[in-house]
C-alpha cells in the first residue's frame, strides 16, 4: 500500500511544466467580496433580530395564575410565602400560602426523608446509570454515568447542591425500584396531612411535583427531626472522590455559606415552571422559624426575601399579630 501511494516521479512527469493558477480578474474579486459582504450582513442582521426580539422567557405557574399581583407589607418578590413559629405553630406571615404550585428541587427534601426513614445502609455503593440522566430538562451533571458513590454521599449531594442524578439514583436503589419509591413519597405526604401535595419523581425536574406552602411547612417540620438531613442540607461544601478525581460541591443556598444565619435545615429549588424556591428552618430572634418561599422572580430574590423576613421578625414583628395577604387563584 505504501509503495503505491509514494512512487517516485517518472521522467515524463518530472519534465512536465507545473500547472499555473490564473489570478482572479478584478471583476471576479469584486463579485467574491460582494458575496462575503452579503453573508456578513445577513449574519449581523440575524443577530440584531435575536437581540431586539429575544425568545420570551417561559412563565411560571404563579405568573400564569396571577399570584404576583398580590401585594404584601414586606414587598416580597416571592408570589407565595409562609412564616411559622415551629414551636407554637403560630402563623407569623402568610401570602398565597394555599396556592398549589410546582416545587422543583424542594422535592429532594421528601426524597431524603423517605431514604432516611427506610434505614437503608448509608455505606452501600450506588452507581449512576443512564436512567439517572435528565431527559425532562436536559440539565447537566458532574456525576458521569458510571460514577459510584455511597448512599450517604448521594444524599449529601442531593440535599446540599441539589444534584439531580444523585436524587434519582437514591430512588432507583430503593427496595422495589423507582415506582415503589415515588409511592412511598406520596404515602409519607398523606401521613403528614400534605393533602395538596403530589410527587411523580424524586428530583423535582417535573412540574407535576406540586405542593402548597402549608404542606411544605409540615415537610420541613418532619424532616428537621432527622439529624442527618439537618447536617447534610446545611453543609457549606463537600468533596467526593470520583475515580481518580476529587470533586468539590457547594451548597446551593448562599445563606448557608454566608455564615450570618443560624440555619437548621434548608432546601432550594428552581425550574422555570416553579420559579425560585426556598424552604428553611432557622433561629431568628430566639424563635425557631420555618420559612417557605415559592415562585420568586429573579435569581437572588428568594435570598432577599429571606433577609426581609428575618429583619421583620427581629425588629418589627408586633407580638403575636400575624400578617396575611392573599389573591384568588384559578389554576
Amino acid at each position: 500500500m505504501a509503495a503505491a501511494l509514494f512512487q517516485p516521479l517518472t521522467a515524463e512527469a518530472a519534465t512536465k511544466p507545473a500547472k499555473t493558477v490564473k489570478a482572479k480578474k478584478p471583476a471576479a474579486r469584486q463579485a467574491s467580496a460582494k458575496v462575503k459582504a452579503d453573508r456578513t450582513t445577513k449574519v449581523v442582521a440575524k443577530r440584531r433580530v435575536a437581540i431586539v426580539n429575544p425568545e420570551p422567557a417561559r412563565m411560571s405557574f404563579g405568573q400564569l395564575y396571577g399570584l404576583h399581583g398580590a401585594t404584601d407589607p414586606l414587598d416580597l418578590k416571592s408570589s407565595v410565602a409562609l412564616v411559622l413559629d415551629q414551636d407554637t405553630n403560630e402563623v407569623l406571615f402568610s401570602k398565597n400560602s394555599q396556592a398549589v404550585l410546582p416545587i422543583a428541587s424542594i422535592t429532594k427534601l421528601m426524597t431524603a426523608l423517605v431514604v432516611a426513614e427506610a434505614n437503608l445502609p448509608a455505606d452501600e455503593v450506588l452507581t449512576i446509570t443512564q436512567d439517572d440522566v435528565d431527559t425532562e430538562k436536559h440539565s447537566g451533571s458532574r456525576l458521569a454515568v458510571g460514577t459510584q458513590l455511597t448512599r450517604g454521599e448521594m444524599m449529601h449531594l442531593a440535599l446540599m447542591s441539589s444534584e439531580n442524578r444523585a436524587a434519582n439514583a437514591l430512588g432507583r436503589h430503593y427496595p422495589g425500584g423507582l415506582q415503589a419509591f415515588v409511592a412511598a413519597m406520596n404515602r409519607k405526604a398523606h401521613q403528614l396531612g400534605m393533602n395538596d401535595t403530589r410527587y411523580v419523581e424524586p428530583t423535582g425536574l417535573s412540574s407535576n411535583n406540586q405542593s402548597s406552602a402549608h404542606d411544605l411547612a409540615e415537610l420541613v417540620k418532619e424532616a428537621s427531626k432527622h439529624e442527618v438531613i439537618r447536617q447534610l442540607s446545611t453543609s457549606p461544601e463537600h468533596r467526593v472522590e470520583v475515580g481518580s478525581r476529587l470533586l468539590q460541591f457547594r451548597n446551593s443556598n448562599g445563606l448557608v455559606r454566608s455564615g450570618s444565619w443560624d440555619i437548621g435545615l434548608q432546601k432550594t429549588g428552581y425550574i422555570s415552571e416553579a420559579g425560585r424556591c426556598l424552604v428553611m428552618q432557622a433561629q431568628v430572634a430566639g424563635r425557631k422559624v420555618i420559612m417557605v418561599l415559592l415562585d420568586s422572580a429573579g435569581k437572588y430574590s428568594r435570598i432577599g426575601d429571606a433577609e426581609r423576613i428575618r429583619k421583620w421578625v427581629t425588629t418589627e414583628l408586633p407580638g403575636s399579630l400575624a400578617v396575611s395577604t392573599a389573591v384568588k387563584t384559578t389554576p
